[in-house]
């Protein structure tokens, strides 16, 4: 957003130093905000600190103060980010169980130059960056611009005040607007989580090289369409696998994430020999499968809303898949050692009936 200035003459001395005017300029001059009562008021947020995060913190103005002199730097009454918080901390109200919102000023700078005439003309830079503070971190909201021009007649100096005064104004109410507006459409401004589940069981046709897992479809042996190693001693082998996908959306600052489980097996990668072609061979196959399937009822219960940050909400859940993960990887390997790859038919039963009651606890049984 642009903002152009072009103000006639005006009266009055040098609004750099109370009591001095130009032809009597002090060792230091400031300029100093002035307050003023702005027309909206927050209802979404508050404006927490400001920060001054220009990569030249010089003063704030480059000032021409006596036609016959060269620019001077002037700097905001109190520095840069102090002198702005002062100001809007006096001119908009500020209700402190709102969200906090972070001010970062990345761009600030007001430069003088001789116009025609004796004319002098004034150039303002400003860029405002906000950001909402959540669970301890600052995260980027939404950035605005301001450029304003001005033209005055020497030793007449309210303009610059006036004009840094009205591109601060207009980034907070560009700032006011897009919170009314977005609130409740934004991810970084959510204030719930909620997350839901779909077991994928997609029963595919019998030339896909997936099975899901589906409680009502067991396992056969014709999904075992790998050639069997000759070299290896066990009669058959699964591939078993878990995955999960999934996207979020945002209503009304509630981030819904919503899980696709998948638990599945793969035809080409598992395996059975003619030796084990037999039922209760397979009985210890689609245990491996159960197991599976167990581990992403175990995913489903870590990931929860109170188990998730609204900031990195993807991480966790990331995190705890990995975790399940590893976890099925030690359940199955247990389960190959105290079975002995089901040679231990007395292991092997007491297996079965601590997987079905797991089963039916979820009624997957």
């Amino acid at each position: 957003m642009k903002l152009f200035f072009r103000l006639l003459p005006l009266s009055l001395c040098l609004l750099l130093a109370a009591g001095f005017g130009p032809a009597t300029l002090p060792d230091y001059a400031v300029i100093t905000l002035q307050p003023e009562t702005l027309s909206f008021t927050p209802t979404e947020y508050y404006i927490e600190s400001v920060q001054d995060k220009r990569t030249q913190r010089d003063a704030f103005a480059s000032l021409i103060l006596r036609p016959d002199k060269p620019t001077v730097p002037v700097d905001l009454d109190g520095g840069t980010a102090p002198a702005i918080y002062r100001y809007i901390a006096r001119s908009l109200k500020q209700n402190r169980s709102l969200r906090p919102i972070v001010l970062r000023i990345t761009v600030g700078n007001l430069t003088e130059t001789a116009g025609p005439k004796g004319a002098i003309n004034g150039r303002l830079n400003l860029s405002l960056a906000f950001d909402v503070k959540r669970e301890d971190e600052q995260l980027s909201l939404v950035t605005y611009q301001g450029n304003a021009r001005y033209q005055r007649p020497p030793g007449q100096t309210q303009v610059i005040e006036k004009v840094i005064r009205q591109s601060v104004n207009e980034g907070l109410r560009f700032l006011n607007n897009f919170m009314n507006k977005e609130s409740g459409n934004v991810p970084v401004l959510a204030s719930k989580i909620s997350v839901t589940f779909d077991n994928v069981t997609t029963r595919t046709s019998a030339s896909s090289d997936t099975v899901f897992y589906d409680p009502d479809r067991p396992l056969t042996w014709d999904d075992f369409r790998a050639p069997p190693p000759a070299a290896n001693r066990y009669a058959a082998q699964i591939m078993p696998g878990v995955a999960y996908e999934g996207h979020s959306d945002i209503e009304k600052g509630n981030i819904h994430v919503k899980l696709k489980l998948k638990v599945f097996m793969l035809k080409s990668q598992s395996w059975v020999k003619p030796v084990g072609h037999n039922d209760y061979a397979l009985n210890h196959e689609q245990r491996h499968f159960d197991i599976s399937r167990l581990a992403m009822e175990d995913f489903r219960k870590r990931v929860n809303p109170d188990s998730l940050s609204l900031n990195d909400y993807n991480s966790n859940i990331q995190y705890q898949y990995i975790d399940t993960y590893r976890a099925l990887s030690l359940r199955q390997q247990q389960y190959d050692d105290e079975t002995n790859h089901g040679i231990n038919q007395t292991a092997q039963a007491r297996w079965n009936t601590q997987i079905d009651a797991e089963l039916r606890t979820f009624g997957l049984k």
